[in-house]
């Protein structure tokens, strides 16, 4: 296991108990984005968490909170993010803003349908005697810069609420930038990446799953709509409570999509207290599939929720939806995910005249397609005939229904005043389909 960032080693040495206050004001934690996972690699960078709690009569809620980010990672992705809401800037409306650019030259592509597309790790294994390709075979650029406006407003005196958003976003994809990953590496190095070996993406392009007009990216202007029902104590960490939503997302093509589509959407979170103030059990169940349309290939992946709490939310597979698969594994035209993990707040300090807590958790990620994506394996095999005599379509493509797609793991948590939360995670997939060992450092509970 890689080691935990620096400042997190340091609280846990230098903690002392105390009991816990009530905080007032403006509090920020403020870290070198110092972490790793094994999607992305090594992060480096810095971001600021801050929060406005007032004169502290809602602690640990807070007033407002503004996050910035800049880091970096040594796979090839970067954060640049500006992150805002509060449920006091607008009356009665809890307001969430999101700008980012999110660059990444080695996004993880693994196909379509979940197990309707094989996945050979001796192909991506730089110390495999035989059958390696490219440790980036299953890679491709995309960019990405997000725009992003979340409402979320009151019916009536209850815990029920209407959600609404706007979101503004452009993809641009690209096959891989060998020529970037080979700077200062000559053809001998075992992490030189030969020129002349596609990629999976140029692959999918050539045999026109992912079509021409789609294949350089595009704009998605997303309009969306739905319900909610929240009475969760908490929100950084609930101890009880539900918190459930449902909507439509619809990308209109006049407002610059490759081609209308609408998809439907459908989460239910639940959390139980086991032990007071120490103990839960907590399960997530989401739903997502497309309503009418065709959804760009690079649009499929975007798990939609009434409001984006991290840098990204798609998958499946990765530190955000199904811990310990491979980032991107689960993609199709409609999903089914699940989450069940058990917290432990074990420990309660204070530090730096701040109130901290360490905790665990423990937990099972489990998904697979409902819907696939239309994939004509038998064109697929033309193409190869066409183009590399002697490849076989069974090789890549697999006509059968997905079924769930499991790992399992546990993490630990350090937070301070409730709300700053350093999160680190280690995951297994069951199946060596899905990967094998997969590790994150980051922000929150998965949700």
């Amino acid at each position: 296991m890689k080691k935990l960032p620096i400042i997190v080693i340091t609280l846990l040495l230098t903690a002392s108990a105390g009991a816990q206050d009530v905080k007032t004001g403006w509090n920020f934690g403020a870290l070198p984005a110092v972490t790793f996972s094994t999607d992305q690699g090594f992060q480096y960078g810095a971001l600021v968490n801050l929060f406005d709690y007032g004169d502290g009569s809602i602690y640990p809620e807070y007033y407002h909170r503004i996050y910035v980010e800049a880091s970096t990672f040594t796979k090839g992705s970067s954060i640049l993010r500006i992150a805002y809401d509060s449920d006091y800037l607008i009356k009665g409306i809890r307001y969430a803003v999101d700008l980012s650019y999110l660059p990444d030259f080695a996004y993880d592509f693994y196909g379509f349908n979940g197990y309707g597309s094989i996945y050979t790790k001796e192909w991506v294994d730089d110390e495999a005697a035989t059958d390696y390709r490219s440790r980036l075979f299953y890679a491709m650029k995309r960019h990405l810069f997000r725009f992003k406006n979340d409402f979320i407003g009151n019916i009536g005196e209850n815990n029920w609420h209407w959600n609404a958003g706007l979101s503004i976003q452009q993809f641009r994809t690209d096959n891989l930038d060998v020529t970037k990953f080979n700077k200062g590496r000559e053809p001998e190095d075992p992490k030189y990446l030969d020129p002349d070996q596609p990629t999976l993406f140029e692959y999918y392009k050539g045999a026109g799953i992912i079509t021409p007009e789609e294949a350089d990216g595009g704009w998605i202007t997303g309009l969306k709509g739905g319900i909610s029902y929240d009475s969760r104590d908490q929100r950084a960490c609930p101890m009880k409570g539900i918190w459930a939503e449902t909507g439509v997302e619809v990308a209109p093509g006049f407002l610059g999509a490759e081609s209308s589509f609408g998809k439907l959407y459908f989460t239910w979170r639940q959390y139980f207290t086991l032990k007071e103030n120490d103990l839960s059990f907590a399960y997530r169940l989401g739903y997502q599939t497309t309503l009418f349309g065709d959804v760009p290939f690079y649009y499929q992946g975007q798990v939609i929720v009434s409001e984006l709490r991290g840098s990204s939310s798609e998958g499946l597979g990765g530190s955000k939806t199904l811990r310990g698969l491979l980032r991107n594994r689960v993609v199709g035209d409609g999903f089914l995910y699940g989450n069940a993990e058990l917290r432990w707040k074990m420990v309660r300090f204070r530090f730096i005249n701040q109130n901290f807590y360490l905790g665990t958790n423990y937990f099972v990620d489990a998904g697979m397609v409902t819907s696939p994506v239309d994939v004509d394996i038998a064109s697929f095999q033309d193409y190869l005939d066409d183009n590399f005599a002697g490849e076989q379509a069974g090789n890549y493509l697999q006509d059968v229904k997905d079924t769930p797609h499991i790992a399992a793991g546990l993490g630990l948590k350090i937070a301070m005043n409730e709300n700053f939360i350093i999160s680190a995670d280690i995951g297994k997939a069951l199946k060596a389909q899905d990967g094998d060992m997969e590790f994150y450092i980051g922000l929150n509970y998965l949700f």
